[in-house]
């Protein structure tokens, strides 16, 4: 069965969790120290869809993968600017469901007034940066 594309919920958030933790204990991907546990990731799902779309994949009702977009920063001049993120499970990864969900995430911003969109790569990280090349990002630090 294909894996479809919804808009997260805070129900989702301990497979959001699941997914992210990895990325805060093993890889280098996150500035974070310690992941959030569930409840900490659905209050992050219900800041952000409070005005921008937080996206899972799914397959069979198993999460694969998420892609959020989230304000870049508070000043009014930056209203539609937007920062994007995506991660994907563990086991996962080469399947396109990242480019799956960033297709779809930048669908909904554009129809929202996004006007611009920013990543940030902890590098090295081949991957993702293949990804973002891939969906058009350019380095510009």
């Amino acid at each position: 069965m294909e894996p479809a594309i919804r808009l997260a919920t805070p129900q989702d958030a301990p497979a959001l969790a699941e997914i992210y933790a990895p990325n805060v204990e093993v890889k280098a991907t996150s500035f974070e120290l310690v992941p959030p546990d569930a409840p900490q990731m659905a209050g992050r799902v219900a800041a952000v869809l409070a005005r921008w779309p937080w996206l899972v994949i799914e397959r069979d009702g198993e999460l694969l993968g998420y892609a959020y977009a989230s304000a870049y920063a508070e000043r009014a001049a930056y209203q539609w600017s937007v920062t994007v993120s995506a991660y994907v499970r563990e086991g996962c990864h080469r399947q396109g469901l990242g480019r799956r969900l960033y297709t779809t995430l930048f669908e909904i911003l554009r129809r929202q007034g996004a006007c611009s969109a920013f990543a940030g790569i902890t590098l090295p990280n081949p991957a993702s940066v293949g990804l973002h090349t891939a969906m058009g990002f350019e380095p510009v630090g």
